[in-house]
């Protein structure tokens, strides 16, 4: 739920000779260099300091001077790269959460715009398809500006769309500025991988990408929790205000931070000293746009559906997320009818996935404690060049997975008018739980599949699967629940998380064999 900057030697082919270059060259060009940043360099330093105490004087912008660069953010202090990991995470938060602070307003929306409540939930659908446009948005301008751009200019441009929307007198004013929110917003979740691979070591990143990953998961399970009651007693529009207060606060903790791209701080070395600027394996002017175009969307598309693991993830990942979604306007209209809520108390349910997801994300960190890190850390002490098979990373979905299909029968079979409304309510927490398990299960395990520019593209088909679910699953969500009945509707999603289960032990058993195949190089440990 990327970064480039290689160790080859430095190059000056023309810029005819780059835009000359094939998309499979540019591919392979990507790769390596994704590789090369991930990997620690040896690089004898290339710094002096004519006097102690004055500033150090690089004569090289190739690479890091060496593994201790001060330079390289792996090497900052722990509070500074925790508040980088913070500042990925309360954007991610705050874009997430958009999506379903609208939710409660759904119906007011409808009666004070004059359209039908199908109509309104549009609004909630074209944000989050907004948001899978993330890798289009983000790619060209981390390439070129670095995360830190992301970061300071997609979120106030989406806020102002959100205002516009908090403004808006008719349906279709609403419904544009909704979209172009979720466009616009969506840049922090497609560098936030990035960011932590910039700012913590290989061994960590489980841990870390974890931690970022919640908070995705966790604004959508909050939003409906926080602005039920203000919609409940004023207007549809508290949503959209809500949405800029978090935004607001988001984008001012955002402020202080610097860059952690490695290619653009060795780029702005390379100025500041007037050295030779880093190799840049991407081709210049027009030809860069194309490039980055063929491989966060062109290549994702080809991996999607050429790609085994990443087919068989993206499709486990985007029924489960499109329940998620199904879920805002499903549930609340569950709770209402069958024990009365008010549109506040129907909105404090979600509040049960949200501690799903916190109770997931601590089960995954310490299933790859107890599994995956003490055979990395093995292998590292006896200075073996091998890998671990990223089939263990596996664990935590198997996991996941048995638990999904448990969470939705339960859900489906108890919201009945004589049982409690906490026993339904408890089952939305397993099905958090499980849903953030198979996630960051997936995250992981296609990082250490296709390395880090192949995991860039196959999480972008991963994203744009998820989102079309999420965006499509509430249209037809109220629909289903009525009309199928709340069991066999909740019965209908616990029995097609029944047929993705083996997903992962498949995977586990025969993974090895599936990596060997395919034309996108891979992983093989």
């Amino acid at each position: 739920m990327g970064s480039t900057s290689p160790q080859a030697p430095l190059t000056t082919a023309s810029s005819n000779e780059s835009e000359a270059q094939t998309p499979t060259d540019i591919e392979k060009n990507l790769e390596k260099a994704k590789t090369d940043e991930h990997r620690d360099s040896p690089d004898s330093p290339s710094v002096h300091a004519a006097t102690p105490g004055l500033e150090k004087v690089y004569t090289s912008a190739k690479d890091w001077d060496g593994p201790d660069d001060k330079g390289n953010p792996r090497n900052w202090p722990l509070w500074k790269r925790a508040y980088h990991s913070g500042v990925t995470a309360l954007l991610s938060f705050v874009v997430t959460y958009g999506t379903s602070a609208y939710s409660p307003g759904i119906s007011k929306v409808a009666e004070d715009l004059d359209v039908s409540e199908e109509v309104a939930i549009l609004g909630l659908s074209l944000y989050v398809l907004g948001l899978s446009f993330g890798p289009v948005v983000a790619g060209g301008m981390s390439e070129t500006f670095g995360r830190k751009a992301v970061y300071i200019w997609c979120t106030p441009i989406s806020l102002l769309f959100t205002l516009g929307a908090g403004l808006s007198k008719n349906i279709t004013s609403l419904l544009i500025t909704r979209f172009f929110a979720g466009v616009t917003g969506s840049g922090p979740l497609a560098v936030g991988s990035g960011t932590t691979a910039d700012v913590w070591e290989p061994i960590d990143w489980a841990a870390a990408a974890s931690l970022w990953i919640l908070a995705p998961f966790l604004g959508p399970a909050l939003g409906p929790a926080t602005a039920g009651y203000p919609i409940q007693k004023g207007t549809w529009r508290w949503g959209q205000w809500l949405l800029l207060c978090a935004g607001g606060f988001a984008w001012l903790f955002a402020l202080f931070q610097q860059e952690t791209y490695k290619k653009v701080i060795l780029r702005n070395r390379a100025k500041k000293y007037g050295l030779p600027p880093p190799h840049d394996p991407l081709p210049p002017g027009f030809a860069k746009v194309k490039a980055l175009f063929n491989v966060t969307v062109l290549r994702a598309l080809r991996m999607l559906f050429t790609e085994p693991i990443c087919t068989a993830f993206a499709v486990y990942c985007s029924f489960t997320f499109g329940v998620l979604f199904a879920f805002f306007p499903g549930v609340t209209w569950v709770f209402r009818t069958v024990y009365g809520f008010s549109v506040g108390q129907a909105g404090l349910v979600f509040i049960a996935i949200g501690v799903g997801c916190i109770l997931g994300t601590g089960v995954f960190i310490f299933i790859d404690r107890v599994t995956y890190r003490p055979q990395a850390l093995r292998l590292r002490s006896e200075g073996s060049e091998k890998s671990v098979p990223p089939e263990e990373r596996l664990y935590a979905s198997m996991l996941g997975a048995i638990i999904l299909p448990i969470s939705l029968f339960w859900f489906a079979w108890s919201a009945r008018s004589d049982i409690h409304w906490i026993v339904p309510t408890v089952a939305l927490a397993f099905f958090g739980a499980g849903n953030q398990l198979v996630f960051d299960t997936a995250a992981t395990y296609l990082t250490s599949v296709y390395g880090p520019m192949g995991s860039a593209s196959a999480m972008s088909a991963n994203n744009l699967a998820r989102y079309a679910c999420g965006a499509a699953f509430p249209l037809f969500a109220v629909q289903m629940f009525r009309g199928l009945t709340i069991k066999w509707a909740g019965s209908l999603l616990g029995f097609v998380t029944i047929a993705l289960l083996p997903i992962p032990f498949l995977f586990y058993k025969y993974g090895k064999s599936i990596r060997s195949k395919g034309s996108i190089p891979k992983s093989d440990a």
